[in-house]
Parts: C-alpha cells; structure tokens; sequence
C-alpha cells in the first residue's frame, strides 16, 4: 500500500479518473499535508505492507541514505532507487524474527557449543572475539565484523558439508529425546529443510530471536540485519526497495557490501523490542513512532460495544487498514458511504478525519500510517 514504481496501489473507485494512488498524489498535491509535500518533494514518504511469513524471509539490512545514493549509481539492477529504508514490523499473530547482533558473550556461547559454526569462523576470528570481551565497545564491533566477514566469505562447498554435519548431530540428538534449545536446534532444522545448504543458516548464532506477541514491535533502522521467520505482521517502512542481503534466499547476495555496511553493535533481544505509547487524546489509540521522520504507525482498537467511531484529522496524508470488524466509512468530501471490513483500505488526505459506524458489534482492529513531522 504506497506509491513505489514497483507496487503503486490502485484505485478502485472507478468515479475517480487516476488508475493509481500515485497519479491521483501527483494531481492533488495538497492531500499529502503542506510539511509532508515540502518535505519529500510532493511523494508519499511510506509504504505500508501486510506480510504473511510462511517460509522464512532473507537474512537482509538496508543501506542509509548516503550509501542508497552510491549503491543505486553502481549498481541500479540491484537497488532501484536512491532512498534509505528504515522499517517497523508490527505484530498480529505470534511472529518471529531475527534482529540486530546478540551479546557478543552469547555468540560466544554458540562457538563452544557448535564446532560447526566454529569451524567456519576460523581460530583467530574466535580467540579475536573471546579476547574482546575484556576490551571498549569498538574492539568488541571489529572483533565482531572479522566474526561475520569470515562465516561470509567461506566458499559454498565448506557451508554445506558443515551445515550436514550440525544438521545431522541435532537430528540425532532430537530422535534421542534430547533437548536441543541451547544450541537454536530447531529453529536451525527448520531453516535448513526450507534454504538447504544456505549460509544464512548459521546467521541464528548471531542475531537476536525475537519472538513477538500480538501488538508488539521491532523497529530496523538503516544497517541493522534482521530477517522475518514466520507469523503474520503489519509493515511500515520508507517508501524504498533496497535490500543488501545475507542468506536465507536464491537471490543476488551482495558480501563484501553487506559486510561493510552492517551495524556491528551487539544488544540483547529486549532492547530490539519497540514500545508503543497510547494517546492522550484517545483511549483507543496507541502510537508506534519511530525516529526518523518518513513514517508513523497507528494501532486503532475499539470495542465492539463503540456504535461510532471517528478517525481523527492528522496533518498528513495517511492509510487506514483494517485488519478486524465491519464498518461504513464516511467523510465530508466522500460522495457516498464506503463499507469496510477485513484487509479494507482507505486512503485518507491530509486534514480529513473519517467517522466509521460498525455495522457488526464485534472489536475493530485497524492500523493507520502517516508521516508525523
């Protein structure tokens, strides 16, 4: 739901003569909110995704503006566009994720318990890492960036035999009745049967495991790897298509790249997590409001005992999802009523509020995105 080239969202309305929501902004600049069309040059700065996670998705980061730029002027087969792609997964069903560098002693952990993966990092990489757990921060992210490069860099046929071995130790283990949790047995079983051979497979010894319940949050800012696993979320994010990636996928894996852009700065998996704040204005409403200025996120829940309910103006074009329930949506300047129920979308332009009758008493669930500057 957005206006990038590659998915620009149609209008169905069939009274309106623009096709996408694209050419409808480009002729009614003044939906988008005075800040909004200064600042992004007259574009939609978001895009808004559902995602349903059924296999795992690309261990990846994405570039910041200045390496966007560079990498779209090099290569713009691989990055179609010049833009910075902070992004935030919200959850709906139970999701998880991997996100972010786990403590360097966790990781460490991993090394002695798994030969395998150790195997692939290398002696000094290893000793490099042990010995930076008495050092300041940055001989911590280099010892750290040595420990990615190499598992990086390892040819494919030395991943695969080392992959069969771990794969065939848990199997073992698993069929034994042991628990295999200490070393992510799982989960790496799991990732192996849908990416077989796959280097990304081993990435779980780096990245913090997120396992998010309903509402909860994790926000990537630029550089950041992460990788969705499965379950169902709402997806904000800069209105960009970039992807460095890193495993997990029969795509194009940019190495040496990726492993000089990543951020290399370890923190437990609970400070991966983002918090929303609920509104002062309205008891429905919680606010995920990330630091950077292209996007904010809304969760709207009211309780199906609410006859009305009315979506407050923002100075800011936004769109309104509904993930539960069953409305009538109406507006001053709508010709007619338009009736909303799950995966609805609406746009709404800038100083529009819309006042939504349920027509069913049962709970609404929706989420809004819009640019708050």
């Amino acid at each position: 739901m957005g206006t990038h080239p590659r998915g620009d969202a149609k209008i169905l309305d069939n009274r309106i003569s623009q096709k996408t929501l694209g050419q409808w902004i480009t002729e009614n600049q003044d939906c988008l909110g005075a800040k909004v069309k200064d600042t992004f040059n007259g574009k939609l700065p978001f895009l808004f995704k559902v995602l349903s996670v059924g296999t795992a998705l690309s261990i990846q980061a994405h570039p910041d503006k200045e390496l966007a730029e560079k990498l779209h002027l090099q290569a713009p087969q691989h990055y179609p566009d010049a833009n910075h792609k902070p992004e935030m997964a919200i959850a709906l069903t139970s999701f998880q994720g991997l996100c972010g560098f786990r403590p360097v002693e966790e990781i460490v952990t991993f090394l002695t318990k798994v030969p395998e993966f150790q195997f692939l990092i290398g002696d000094n990489a290893t000793t490099q890492l042990k010995q930076s757990l008495s050092q300041n921060s940055q001989a911590m992210a280099s010892a750290l960036q040595s420990c990615f490069s190499h598992l990086m860099k390892n040819e494919k046929k030395v991943v695969v035999e080392q992959l069969n071995l771990l794969v065939k130790r848990i199997t073992q283990q698993v069929a034994a009745g042991n628990n295999v949790e200490d070393i992510c047995g799982e989960l790496l079983l799991q990732l192996h049967q849908q990416y077989p051979g796959d280097i990304g497979c081993f990435a779980i010894y780096f990245l913090n495991l997120l396992n998010l319940k309903p509402g909860e949050a994790m926000f990537l800012e630029a550089n950041v790897p992460h990788a969705y696993l499965k379950g169902d979320c709402v997806e904000c994010m800069a209105c960009s298509d970039n992807t460095v990636r890193a495993g997990l996928t029969p795509k194009f894996i940019d190495v040496p790249t990726l492993c000089d852009m990543l951020s290399y700065t370890p923190s437990p998996s609970k400070d991966r997590l983002f918090t929303p704040t609920r509104s002062q204005e309205d008891p429905y409403l919680s606010l995920y409001d990330p630091p950077v200025p292209d996007f904010t996120v809304m969760k709207i829940e009211v309780p199906g005992s609410v006859t009305e309910y009315k979506v407050l103006a923002v100075d800011s074009a936004s769109i309104l999802l509904m993930v539960q329930g069953t409305v009538t949506a109406s507006t001053p300047t709508a010709q007619a009523v338009i009736p909303l129920q799950r995966g609805g979308v609406l746009f709404i332009g800038a100083n529009e509020s819309v006042s939504l009758k349920l027509t069913v008493p049962e709970d609404l669930l929706l989420f809004r995105a819009c640019c708050l500057l």
